[in-house]
């Protein structure tokens, strides 16, 4: 696949040269970056047709998949069924669980609260929680809470490590987190998150608290030939198993694409704050995609190309939301069936080789850029 990759860059480069020629021979006022930019788009979607197409044929990929830069789609497909009983096709209009993507959203809900001058990320969780009142966590903070560095596994349970000191994946945190937005907000988590939907210009995303429409994937373990289907969708995602904060929200690929543009355009969070949001302030080791850094609720490659991104799963419905900013690139991946029982670096890897192939363009992009 790389070599693919590299291929279809040298092909672009020779293609490149050609035009700077033209250009330099031809004297008529030519914008040189308009046929630079149409250029690039040109060969960003030839690229993409064929390699993601070949990634939904290897694997028989139930699901969508779509890339845009900025507000030019790129690739978009979708493959499959959103009910396997009634063979209803998915489109771009199919509704998603979308697991821990959801985590972004309630770490932005903080960070407004905070900017409204409600909390500060540094204060301790227990002035906000009673459950956080006791000698165990009385010296967890928000911070901590919002890149897992806070040692809480199950709420109630012992810590894993001294708060501050290490890294370890909390659903009970975010859900924690969730209860301070309402606390201080003195608004549901629902409302706090639909109003936040509303700023973004999303139209089809909802919290499985308050979804009523149709239109909905429902999520199935198993294969094309042996799908079952996950019970109580999407409401089971409110309980405690999961929770609203942690992975409660439902959303499609265009939402998610308004979501991205709007965050990282600066339309939802004070620069100073999307900052805060972004940066690094933990590290964590994925076991499907590797060593990466955490801001509050995101993932960060380390190294080259920049990108945030989050993935997402609860029973049946995989998940994957990637923004480089260099390009102003989403990538958003969304499916609703998993074979479990091949474990979730099978169940990913339609996910990982959809990232490697857009990682991979955006560095060559980005090495073109310097060179012109």
């Amino acid at each position: 696949m790389l070599k693919n990759v590299l291929q279809s860059s040298l092909f672009f480069i020779f293609i490149m040269s050609v035009v700077s020629c033209k250009t330099e021979i031809q004297k008529p006022a030519v914008d040189k970056n308009a046929v630079i930019d149409s250029t690039i788009t040109a060969f960003q979607k030839t690229l993409l047709q064929q390699q993601i197409d070949s990634v939904f044929k290897k694997y028989n990929f139930n699901g969508s998949v779509a890339v845009f830069k900025d507000s030019i789609p790129l690739y978009q497909k979708e493959n499959g069924f959103a009910d396997f009983k009634s063979r209803t096709k998915i489109d771009d209009n199919t509704i998603f669980a979308i697991g821990s993507i959801s985590k972004q959203f309630t770490s932005v809900l903080i960070l407004l609260q905070m900017e409204q001058g409600k909390l500060n990320v540094q204060d301790k969780v227990s002035k906000y929680l009673k459950e956080f009142q006791n000698k165990e966590y009385e010296n967890i903070t928000i911070h901590q809470l919002l890149n897992h560095t806070s040692g809480l596994n199950t709420l109630g349970g012992k810590l894993m490590f001294k708060s501050g000191s290490n890294f370890f994946y909390s659903n009970d945190g975010f859900n924690a987190l969730g209860k301070i937005v309402e606390t201080v907000s003195g608004k549901s988590f629902s409302d706090n998150v639909m109003e936040l939907f509303k700023k973004a210009g999303m139209k089809n995303s909802f919290t499985s608290a308050v979804f009523e429409g149709t239109g909905f994937a429902g999520a199935y373990l198993g294969n094309g030939k042996t799908a079952e289907k996950v019970p109580d969708m999407p409401k089971r995602l409110g309980g405690k198993e999961i929770g609203l904060p942690a992975g409660g929200v439902l959303s499609t690929i265009e939402d998610l694409h308004q979501w991205n543009n709007a965050l990282y355009g600066g339309k939802i969070l004070q620069p100073k704050t999307l900052t805060t949001f972004i940066s690094k302030s933990s590290e964590r080791h994925h076991q499907i995609l590797g060593k990466m850094g955490y801001g509050y609720g995101i993932m960060l490659n380390i190294g080259n190309p920049i990108a945030y991104f989050h993935s997402g799963y609860i029973k049946g419905s995989p998940s994957l939301n990637i923004y480089y900013p260099e390009t102003k690139t989403s990538v958003i991946i969304l499916s609703n069936i998993a074979d479990e029982e091949k474990g979730k670096s099978s169940i990913f890897r339609p996910h990982i080789e959809v990232k490697k192939i857009t990682d991979n363009l955006e560095n060559t992009l980005m090495q073109l850029r310097l060179k012109h």
